[in-house]
């Protein structure tokens, strides 16, 4: 029996998940969770294989929880199931400790291949993600500069592309208003970029943000 914990902000997709992992024998929900947060107690709490975790949340975002996740969890698959393309997080996730990337418009029972995947401690890897990775093998480090960035600079790059302050960036990561000013600084140098608005545009540009 695969133990399943299942984070994401709205109760609906909670329960449809829920309902729909109840047709398969080997699957049990053992826990769910609305907010980064409740996910940490989650995993710090309940014995679980696989954590299917939303990136967008308010407050913490999934890219934060999923960090923090993966600290303390070690043992815990932790596949992604979100509203963004694959083809701008996938990757970049799963070089921070997911398991796993998957669309929200993806059949669902892609979604019970991957968690079957995943909890025998293999990566889930889709059609789409495998030709993104063959291209990436083929271009070398010629990937998108966003790509190139490091677990909190990228973090330090989201806050501040949805328009939070350096203040606002430093109390959502609990870093201080200087740490933040520097990864600013270095990040916008690594992506040849000069403001925040120029941030912004390449998040939307890319799918990065809403």
């Amino acid at each position: 029996m695969i133990q399943i914990g299942i984070v994401d902000d709205h109760a609906i997709v909670r329960t449809g998940l829920r309902e729909f992992f109840s047709e398969h024998v080997d699957l049990r929900v053992a826990g769910e969770a609305g907010s980064a947060a409740d996910a940490i107690a989650l995993v710090r709490n309940t014995e679980l294989d696989v954590l299917l975790l939303d990136l967008s949340m308010p407050g913490q975002s999934g890219l934060d929880a999923l960090a923090m996740i993966r600290a303390k969890a070690p043992d815990v698959a932790i596949l992604v199931l979100s509203a963004y393309p694959e083809e701008h997080y996938a990757i970049n996730l799963m070089r921070r400790g997911a398991s796993g990337y998957l669309n929200k418009e993806c059949d669902p029972q892609d979604i019970v291949k991957a968690i079957r995947t995943v909890a025998r401690g293999r990566r889930y890897v889709s059609p789409a993600v495998a030709e993104l990775l063959a291209q990436q093998l083929g271009q070398g480090d010629s990937g998108p500069v966003h790509e190139q960035l490091s677990e909190r600079e990228f973090q330090v790059f989201l806050g501040l592309a949805r328009g939070q302050t350096v203040g606002e960036v430093a109390d959502a990561l609990s870093l201080s208003v200087k740490t933040i000013s520097t990864y600013r600084t270095r990040l916008m140098e690594k992506m040849g970029l000069n403001s925040n608005s120029d941030l912004t545009y390449y998040a939307l540009k890319n799918g990065l943000i809403d």
